[in-house]
């Protein structure tokens, strides 16, 4: 239980009083109040002695700021906070009114909370109001991991320079294990935070928006090929979930849909416009509308009836079984979670890299990437991107890994065709009759 303490630490007439809180063995942070008294009107019962009116009334602010101060210290452990010096000056400014309890606060952990309490009122990337559950829980992360870092500190916004942003990434990649692209997108929502704060007027270092958080490009791309489709498609199956669960699988990757937009899919989203049949849809995490032509393929898959409904989880966890009854065994370079012990039934979840059989590495989002991937350079670019709605075809080709050098082979490709078919054309030559002479 934390207790308080005022105390005297000099002999001068107007000596300042400090308040020590103790809430457990080596967290005991001091701070000055900024009230005032002579030494020789204090108690030893470490209050005022009440022998004036103003001693008396110095002594019940005393009271109501120590009251104040273990309540706050019981809404700090419900909220998880760290308790330090920085936090017990911030609220004995605060209770003696010497700085608003409405001001924003500069604290790092602070400026994300804030972000996630304005969630429902906050512009999102779609155009609207209100971060999705995704991005929250992103912040949420974001805040756990500051403050893990942070230990007693309470980093400040201002803090956070391109050093810090060095020593943040290391602590990521080397003590929590995180995953480039993982760490790097903490990275990036903490230079959000960082914009957030300075547009409410906290003070913020210049350095921040240099900090480099750009995703890294792709280094193992993980999808189906053709004939590891036709080889899956062509393997007897005896469980009906792992049928059902396949059917999913064929029709994802050929239709090129995140997992969570695939698995919303019903019947009611076929329809026939101008006497075409097609998909339609809207996604999910970019609220863009897609439609989709139902080819000949996608009406086989579907011949023996619609999927019925699996939650992603399932989903992910029956294609492994499917693709490893499929024999998809192929020795690949990839992560997948492994769930480690952390002591007292704490569990913590990691993405490992190594060389897996890429079946233990299949989930949902096999198969957008492989209708991308099988598609590029047989479809035009411009067409893939209009049904897998990536907004550059920078970002498409960085999603199934071609660089500038798939670009010089495309085009060596189409002028080799060219003239493939020239070649093919007749030649028309006029041909001279002989006159009779």
């Amino acid at each position: 239980m934390a207790t308080i303490k005022f105390q005297l630490l000099s002999k001068s007439e107007n000596a300042p009083i400090y308040l020590r809180l103790s809430v457990k063995r080596g967290q005991t942070p001091r701070t000055k109040t900024g009230l005032h008294i002579n030494p020789k009107q204090w108690s030893t019962s470490n209050y005022p002695k009440t022998t004036t009116a103003n001693n008396k009334k110095l002594k019940a602010d005393l009271q109501d700021l120590e009251k104040y101060i273990l309540d706050e210290v019981n809404n700090a452990n419900t909220k998880g906070e760290t308790i330090n010096t920085a936090w017990l000056k911030h609220h004995i400014d605060v209770h003696f009114g010497r700085i608003s309890i409405t001001k924003k606060s500069d604290f790092i952990t602070d400026a994300i909370q804030s972000i996630i309490n304005e969630a429902p009122t906050r512009k999102n990337a779609k155009g609207g109001l209100g971060l999705s559950e995704r991005r929250i829980n992103s912040y949420k992360a974001l805040k756990r991991v500051i403050k893990e870092y942070q230990k007693q500190q309470n980093l400040r916004v201002k803090d956070v320079d391109i050093k810090f942003a060095k020593d943040f990434l290391n602590f990521l990649l080397n003590e929590k294990k995180y995953q480039k692209s993982t760490s790097l997108k903490k990275l990036a929502d903490l230079k959000t935070v960082c914009t957030d704060a300075e547009f409410y007027g906290i003070e913020t270092n210049s350095q921040y928006k240099k900090i480099q958080s750009a995703k890294p490009n792709n280094e193992n791309i993980l999808y189906l090929s053709n004939k590891e489709l036709q080889q899956i498609e062509s393997t007897v199956l005896l469980s009906e979930s792992l049928k059902n669960a396949r059917k999913w699988l064929l029709l994802g990757c050929n239709i090129g849909q995140r997992g969570g937009d695939l698995l919303q899919l019903t019947e009611n989203n076929f329809k026939t416009l101008n006497n075409l049949e097609v998909i339609q849809l809207k996604q999910q995490k970019t609220g863009k509308n897609v439609t989709i032509p139902v080819l000949e393929k996608t009406k086989e898959i579907l011949k023996t009836g619609f999927p019925y409904k699996i939650s992603t989880q399932k989903f992910n966890k029956h294609i492994k079984e499917v693709c490893k009854l499929s024999e998809i065994n192929e020795l690949i370079n990839g992560s997948k979670i492994v769930v480690t012990e952390k002591g007292k039934g704490n569990k913590e979840k990691r993405k490992v890299n190594g060389l897996y059989p890429k079946w233990q590495l299949m989930a949902s989002h096999v198969c957008r990437r492989s209708f991308c991937s099988n598609l590029y350079g047989t479809l035009p670019t411009p067409l893939i991107m209009s049904i897998s709605a990536h907004s550059s075809e920078k970002m498409l080709l960085n999603y199934i890994g071609k660089d500038s050098l798939d670009y010089a082979q495309q085009i060596a490709d189409f002028y080799t065709l060219q003239a493939l078919k020239e070649k093919r054309e007749p030649q028309l030559q006029i041909i001279k009759n002989a006159s009779n002479q």
